[in-house]
């Protein structure tokens, strides 16, 4: 094997941007610094007098929980990929020679972001900085949800009621291995689909455990503005008062026919927001034709909102494999930002293009 070269590693770094590099790209384009100041008050593990290894720079860490939700990584290998490919090396400024985070300090620094609730606060922080570059909400928005599949819980019928009530099933507290093995916060929900079969079309009933991503994205420039993450359970028009853009100059709201209610309605109109919700077909009756015609022309605007969920389960293969509300909280909220990050290079990208 012959010796490598002094200019072995910027070769093919160079060859890397060459084929198109999107880390390069997104380093190219998102100021990360913006997000170092709250990082590093959510870190601040304390001083240690006796001495010890300082610890992580707070970017190297964020940029790893970067990589690890935009490429579907478990902790185990986001360190294993990071040693491996050059391309994260060169988004995360790591030399040959640098020490790589290993899976449990990844663990740990994400679970300090579920202590002190900075998901919200980071998603918050890009948000004001995609505002100053110009891209303001001023079209109006779109409102959905998406079952996120968490791992699914075996439990018995009476374990189910029990922990529907919000409770700890009998047992279950003597065996504290057992219960932190126990999602007691995803719920079940059912999803029903058309399937066309020999008697004709029958609705199937498809079962899902986890939780729900309620957004709200401006309708223009595609991005999540507001979010809320629930059980997989909850309705979506009860979460709808949670995740309304105030911000947002049009007062246009598009949503599908769960958002639907009086109640919804009447909160919309008092607060000043225009209903352009879909109607619902009463059940044996067909819809009215004008009603029809209503909504095609809505769900020619509301799909755009297909296209994060399209994204986030698509590219990103979102699952969460972490147990309970609070940690499915930063991992939705993380999934949520790095769709921000990209969709901000997309605009910044046609910017150049254009002009």
């Amino acid at each position: 094997m012959s010796q490598p070269g002094l200019f072995d590693w910027s070769n093919r770094l160079e060859s890397l941007s060459k084929c198109g590099d999107p880390l390069e790209r997104l380093s190219q384009m998102i100021d990360f610094e913006i997000f170092r100041n709250d990082l590093e008050s959510c870190f601040n593990f304390g001083s240690h007098p006796k001495g010890g290894r300082p610890p992580y720079d707070a970017l190297l860490i964020f940029k790893i929980l970067v990589l690890q939700t935009l490429y579907n990584l478990s902790d185990d290998q986001v360190e294993f990929q990071i040693k491996d490919r050059l391309s994260f090396m060169r988004f995360l400024s790591l030399s040959l020679w640098k020490k790589v985070p290993d899976a449990k300090t990844v663990w740990l620094y994400r679970d300090r972001l579920k202590e002190k609730g900075l998901t919200e606060v980071l998603f918050t922080r890009f948000d004001q900085e995609i505002r100053q570059k110009g891209y303001i909400a001023m079209s109006g928005q779109i409102v959905d949800a998406s079952i996120v599949q968490a791992p699914k819980q075996r439990m018995k019928q009476d374990e189910k009621a029990m922990v529907k009530m919000g409770g700890v099933p009998e047992g279950w507290k003597e065996k504290p291995a057992k219960l932190s093995q126990k999602d007691l916060d995803g719920r079940w929900m059912v999803k029903y689909r058309k399937a066309k079969g020999s008697d004709g079309a029958v609705d199937l009933g498809i079962p899902f455990f986890g939780y729900k991503n309620h957004v709200s994205c401006d309708r223009r420039f595609g991005f999540i503005r507001c979010y809320k993450v629930t059980d997989a359970a909850r309705y979506d028009g009860h979460v709808l008062p949670d995740i309304l853009d105030q911000t947002n100059t049009a007062p246009d709201v598009w949503g599908d026919t769960a958002y639907r209610s009086e109640e919804n309605e009447n909160y919309l109109r008092n607060n000043r927001f225009r209903y352009r919700v879909h109607y619902k077909k009463l059940k044996g009756k067909p819809l009215p034709v004008h009603m029809a015609r209503g909504n095609r022309t809505k769900s020619g605007i509301r799909s755009r909102v297909e296209h994060i969920f399209a994204a986030q389960k698509g590219r990103m293969g979102l699952f969460i494999r972490t147990i309970g509300l609070g940690r499915a909280e930063v991992k939705v909220g993380l999934a949520n930002l790095v769709y921000n990050l990209q969709r901000f290079c997309f605009w910044e990208e046609k910017r150049l293009l254009t002009g």
